[in-house]
């Protein structure tokens, strides 16, 4: 019996097939090969086709279930980047490219909501400002595109397309609610004053089910497609980074989980509705939240984190080098990259900057002494310190982070990064062999009752690694260098 995960990233769709009844991952593939195109038609716009993202889909499914029956799959899981806006018509397609979560173009209406209805209704309410998120997307597409926004049927996010695609039903949860700043915490509802506020009708949201349970199933026609079982049941679905806390079996207030890919994320759990009074990190209904128990995923996110490694290994060191090289070289250059800082605030508005679109910047360059090797070092330190300046914000919440659980993969690959992270954290660093969609397809077996809990789920979860915070001194002072840059460019 098997268990079948997915995570609907922006650069590839990953599956994992996990076996039920020992936990483990007994197959895993990704596609695209190479990092999916984003398109930008403007400067800060970011759009996907949703179309590319089931293509995507059915390739790393025939893969994972090459030589296996289908049929032996008993539940599905979706993990997906959040944020994202989705419009279908009546025909349940897409009416236009899907506009992605670092997309920018709806701050202003974000700022608006949050000054019209006033912060403390807001943070009150949505424990957010409405911000760039799918709610201001969406009043973006209904002032700037008026005859698509005339058609829309459903809006939804990234993940709740792909269980259409799966089951033909448009559902959304919670969770997904709440991320898109929709939910209201006091009424326990979709709120009806943002939804007044932007003149959306409330007909445009999917059901809503439960994150962990039967949400809907398999269709005769797409599993002809995908080589499954008509009927198979998706039982649970989530966004990436409230995922990725369920992957590291992180549940309960004070677990903290942190990610490194694309964007960068320092994800903690409260057990009050809580949020910050600047609205620099954000607060959504973790996995588990109910009317029954508060469970507040507080999420702080950096946009720029593995895209600027990326950007580094395309246009700054020698060709043919690979990741592996990449970390090595930041090795070989000595802590504090010879005073060369990175500010990697080039991928979008940032939220803990004040939604401002802050750019990359550079400072302490010396041509005389400095090599691309330095970049290289400064790259990966400049993400490391954007991390601890989010998790300043944190603490001042209240929160704990002592201690935080990361997955083995990604910007975590690098000595350098895992170290100075550590190091500028104080915090100890426990890594874990596990990904998104292995933990997706073990939220599935909760949602599907195969498992009676997240315990049972994550008995098998491996801790690989342990890092301890090492060079303190060396790693405040560097930060202190960086943070001074950051202070003097955005004053």
């Amino acid at each position: 019996m098997y268990l079948l995960g997915y995570d609907v990233g922006s650069s590839s769709v990953k599956a994992s097939l996990v076996d039920a009844a020992t936990g483990s991952c007994v197959a895993s593939a990704f596609c695209p090969k190479s990092e999916a195109p984003i398109i930008s038609l403007n400067p800060g716009w970011a759009e996907q086709e949703p179309a590319t993202w089931w293509e995507n889909l059915k390739s790393a499914t025939a893969e994972v279930l090459a030589g296996r029956n289908g049929a032996d799959v008993e539940a599905i899981g979706i993990s997906y980047q959040m944020h994202g806006l989705v419009c279908v018509g009546k025909d349940m397609e897409p009416l236009r490219p899907a506009i992605i979560w670092c997309d920018s173009r709806a701050v202003p209406y974000g700022r608006q909501a949050f000054a019209s209805l006033g912060e403390e209704w807001c943070l009150g309410h949505l424990l957010n400002s409405p911000g760039n998120f799918t709610a201001a997307k969406l009043a973006w597409v209904k002032e700037n595109e008026p005859v698509v926004y005339g058609k829309i049927h459903k809006i939804m996010l990234p993940g709740d397309y792909i269980a259409l695609k799966f089951s033909g039903e448009a559902v959304t949860t919670v969770c997904g609610l709440s991320e898109g700043i929709f939910w209201d915490f006091k009424e326990n509802r979709p709120s009806r004053r943002l939804m007044d506020f932007f003149g959306f009708d409330e007909a445009l949201l999917p059901k809503v089910r439960p994150t962990f349970g039967e949400q809907c199933r398999v269709s005769a026609a797409a599993a002809a497609e995908l080589g499954l079982k008509a009927g198979t049941p998706i039982s649970y679905r989530a966004g990436d980074q409230p995922n990725n806390a369920l992957s590291l079996n992180v549940f309960e207030p004070g677990e903290v989980a942190s990610t490194a890919g694309t964007s960068g994320v320092v994800y903690g759990v409260n057990g009050s509705v809580d949020y910050d009074r600047q609205s620099r990190v954000n607060s959504f209904a973790h996995v588990n939240h109910s009317p029954l128990q508060d469970r507040i995923g507080v999420l702080l996110c950096i946009n720029g984190t593995g895209i600027l490694n990326s950007w580094v290994r395309r246009n700054i060191v020698p060709q043919g080098l690979s990741y592996d090289d990449l970390n090595a070289i930041a090795a070989s250059v000595p802590l504090g990259s010879g005073g060369v800082s990175v500010l990697p605030f080039g991928n979008g508005a940032e939220r803990m900057l004040g939604n401002r679109e802050a750019g990359c910047t550079v400072a302490g360059l010396d041509f005389n002494h400095h090599s691309w090797k330095n970049l290289v070092r400064a790259a990966q330190e400049g993400i490391v310190f954007s991390f601890r300046y989010g998790m300043e914000i944190m603490q001042d919440m209240g929160m704990d982070l002592g201690t935080i659980h990361a997955g083995h993969a990604n910007m975590f690959l690098s000595p350098v990064f895992r170290e100075a992270l550590a190091g500028v954290s104080g915090a100890t660093i426990e890594l874990y062999d596990t990904d998104g969609s292995a933990g997706a397809a073990r939220g599935a077996g909760i949602g599907a009752g195969i498992y009676k809990d997240h315990n049972e789920a994550f008995a098998s979860l491996k801790r690989i690694a342990v890092v301890e915070p090492v060079h303190m001194q060396e790693y405040a002072e560097a930060y202190g260098r960086w943070k001074e840059t950051l202070i003097k460019n955005n004053s």
